[in-house]
């Protein structure tokens, strides 16, 4: 029983951090085309997100899912009904399915991570050239935007910062001037490739960043960046706090 539970609550997190795509089939339309009815009762909305939440959340998963059998399953979780299922049959079932979604999401990392790592290079090659950018030993790409003046923050000092981060294509990951609330954390506390760039920032200086993936979140990525991404960042640097 322990098992099986075990089994569901991991295909649950998978479904979480999954960067696939959905398979899942839409339901079918109401019979003889008439509408469903509206969700009024503070009960009906709040099941409806629930379900709602569930469902994107396994859909990004990419693994085929039966609307008809976790309808059933809910129903008869809910009421009590004998189970269609022994544990031993779930626990079984819940195997196969977990190896071959984690299989199945394996595969998709690696080709995003292989897409990602060809076109990152690209972008670095086409930007090294721009007007203006600077490339350090490590691969570093910057460009100053904006001169400040004073000392440069130490590898053991906090500073204050606004940025604004997105990926290559331009779509947003992560803004701090977004949030409009700046950011502050050791200099030695953030990915490689900002530790490298705060050292050499003066405050008030306005840096445009672009950072190889292994000077960020590398092959590996985390729960908002892709395997092999390369992050793009504007970074102001406020203050270096005392």
């Amino acid at each position: 029983m322990f098992r099986y539970r075990a089994l569901l609550v991991a295909a649950f997190v998978l479904a979480l951090a999954s960067p696939g795509f959905a398979q899942v089939q839409p339901p079918p339309p109401a019979a003889g085309g008439v509408p469903l009815k509206p969700l009024t009762t503070v009960n009906q909305q709040a099941s409806y997100a629930i379900g709602l939440d569930f469902g994107q959340r396994l859909a990004r998963d990419g693994a085929p899912i039966d609307l008809e059998a976790i309808s059933r399953g809910v129903r008869d979780g809910l009421t009590g009904a004998k189970a269609e299922l022994n544990d031993e049959q779930i626990q079984a079932a819940m195997e196969k399915f977990l190896a071959a979604l984690q299989a199945k999401q394996e595969e998709r990392a690696k080709e995003v991570s292989e897409k990602n790592k060809v076109e990152g290079a690209a972008f670095l090659a086409a930007n090294a050239r721009k007007q203006g950018v600077k490339t350090t030993a490590t691969g570093l790409q910057y460009k100053l935007l904006k001169a400040g003046a004073g000392a440069p923050p130490k590898k053991t000092d906090v500073v204050k910062v606004h940025y604004h981060g997105t990926f290559t294509d331009g779509s947003v990951f992560d803004s701090s001037v977004e949030r409009k609330e700046p950011a502050e954390f050791g200099v030695d506390q953030v990915i490689a490739g900002w530790t490298e760039a705060l050292q050499m920032m003066r405050p008030g200086d306005k840096l445009q960043l672009v950072i190889p993936s292994n000077l960020a979140y590398g092959d590996r990525g985390n729960r908002s960046i892709p395997p092999n991404s390369v992050l793009v960042f504007e970074v102001e640097l406020l203050e270096v706090v005392k």
